[in-house]
């Protein structure tokens, strides 16, 4: 209680000064200001270039001059739409599919109405032009954006930079619960620096297992002065019984004069954003989460994608497959491909293929390796130096080349090209309730396991992973996990 105390001393008579946004935020935007005028003006002269310059004829190349005009207009128009669109605020940069999204409709815009400006008046703008800045233009946008973003992450993780500092309001579970979701992504911009516990202050410190030491700074009515105390940027309201709906209005006012951000916390965990829909009645913004879609349209699309794409890789992989079996054959004794139960959608078991990796009898050796079980929860099997397996099966693992054969699965409608993994039958019969929702779809490939550490994930962030995508699975999550899995494959982390 004296800790506490002392902090509530100094907290009061610091004089709130007005914070504003953090420094690199306004750093990041400035940046993003020059990088925006770079990416219009490579595809605004690329265009020119293409459509009336040195490749175009000499008619074309005698409207060069003409298109100059043009262009700039262009480019002023779709650099105030970028800026009118707020594709440069600071609750968007840095970090999700926001900040995209915003270019990708400032651009949209901005091409529409070109178009519908020369239709109108008849100024027969070169639709070539158009066809070649627009594409252009998102691309190089785009890949900009990404690129700063990838320097902010590298910031971050190496030097500890580039961070919203955030107090919390909120009981002490509340408090913990927001603080290790907010650590366990190594990406996200926010660090708990401390805590305000409505009700009787009783702890000085609020200990969050893998984290650290929260510090706090009284109940609900000292927010001010422990913003001001911590220096944060933010205040994140979560799960409380004491700060009603009045109380967080009062906050707000109180935090707009400090011009400190408010987030609440709604206490809704591992739900995607497109599920989430803010409805306002009687006053009241009542968050809406849509219920998970597992048939109609989006399945169609789906398993369409899991065909053409399963039939690209057999096809242009064939070589590879060749290469691998015969490698796998001619180096160790026993078959050329490994076939397992496994369980799959609505808890049906189906035969897995892979190429062999481990000596013949591999399984028959599980209970004399069991106390060399480096899985945390004890319901998967992994070992890093795993004994039985083969030098060929060790660079196919390393790479997750032995999982090519999976894609005949996928074509069999076994399983899928991402989706959660595929358990075994005795790891079933340990699933409680909330375990077995991930046989709802069919199980995959590759998914959010892979691409967020494989074989180094503990059992439940696996199975918390798992039942993310199962609640929140789309096409474009699907196309992004894809992507990703190849940069797993190549940085090999977590495959053993």
């Amino acid at each position: 209680m004296t800790a506490v105390n002392d902090r509530l001393e100094v907290a009061a008579n610091i004089v709130p000064i007005p914070s504003k946004v953090p420094a690199w935020q306004r750093g990041y935007s400035r940046r993003l200001c020059a990088l925006d005028l770079v990416g219009v003006l490579f595809a605004i002269g690329l265009a020119q270039w293409l459509r009336f310059g040195a490749l175009a004829s000499d008619e074309a190349g005698y409207q060069n001059g003409n298109y100059t005009f043009v262009s700039a207009v262009v480019a002023v128009c779709w650099l105030a739409a970028l800026s009118i669109n707020h594709s440069r605020s600071p609750r968007v940069i840095g970090s999700g599919a926001e900040e995209y999204r915003r270019v990708l409709l400032a651009t949209l815009a901005v091409f529409g109405g070109v178009a519908i400006v020369s239709m109108l008046f008849k100024l027969e703008i070169a639709r070539g032009y158009l066809m070649i800045a627009l594409p252009a233009g998102v691309v190089a946008l785009t890949l900009l954006r990404w690129m700063a973003r990838q320097v902010v992450v590298r910031v971050r993780q190496k030097h500890g930079r580039c961070i919203t500092r955030v107090l919390v309001v909120g009981s002490g579970p509340a408090v913990r619960d927001l603080t290790t979701s907010l650590h366990r992504e190594p990406r996200s911009e926010y660090e708990v620096v401390g805590a305000c516990i409505p009700g009787p202050v009783t702890r000085a410190q609020i200990d969050v297992p893998g984290v650290g030491a929260i510090p706090t700074f009284g109940d609900e009515s000292n927010v001010v002065g422990a913003v001001t105390a911590t220096n944060s940027h933010a205040v994140a309201v979560t799960a409380t019984e004491r700060l009603n709906g009045r109380g967080i209005r009062d906050l707000s006012w109180e935090l707009e004069k400090l011009d400190i951000d408010l987030l609440v916390a709604p206490g809704v965990v591992d739900v995607a954003g497109p599920r989430l829909q803010m409805r306002p009645v009687a006053g009241l913004p009542l968050i809406h989460v849509e219920k998970p879609q597992y048939h109609g349209a989006k399945r169609f699309q789906k398993r369409l994608f899991d065909s053409v794409f399963s039939c690209a890789v057999l096809l242009c992989g064939l070589p590879i497959l060749l290469l691998v079996a015969g490698a796998v054959k001619l180096t160790s004794r026993g078959p050329i491909f490994y076939r397992q139960e496994r369980i799959g959608l609505d808890g049906q078991p189906f035969e897995m293929i892979k190429f062999r990796t481990m000596v013949v009898g591999a399984d028959s050796m599980v209970d004399k390796l069991a106390t060399r079980n480096e899985s945390e929860g004890g319901v998967l099997f992994k070992i890093r130096d795993d004994p039985r397996v083969t030098r060929v099966g060790r660079v196919l693992r390393k790479y997750s080349i032995d999982e090519l054969p999976q894609f005949i699965n996928v074509l069999k409608r076994d399983m899928s090209v991402v989706g959660p993994r595929p358990p075994l039958a005795k790891e079933v019969k340990s699933y409680d309730d909330y375990a077995k929702r991930r046989l709802l779809v069919r199980p995959g490939i590759t998914g959010l396991w892979q691409v967020s550490g494989r074989s180094d994930l503990s059992w439940e962030d696996s199975v918390r992973l798992d039942l993310f995508y199962v609640e929140n699975w789309s096409m474009i999550s699907d196309l992004i996990i894809a992507v990703k899995t190849v940069k797993a494959m190549l940085g090999h982390s977590g495959a053993y």
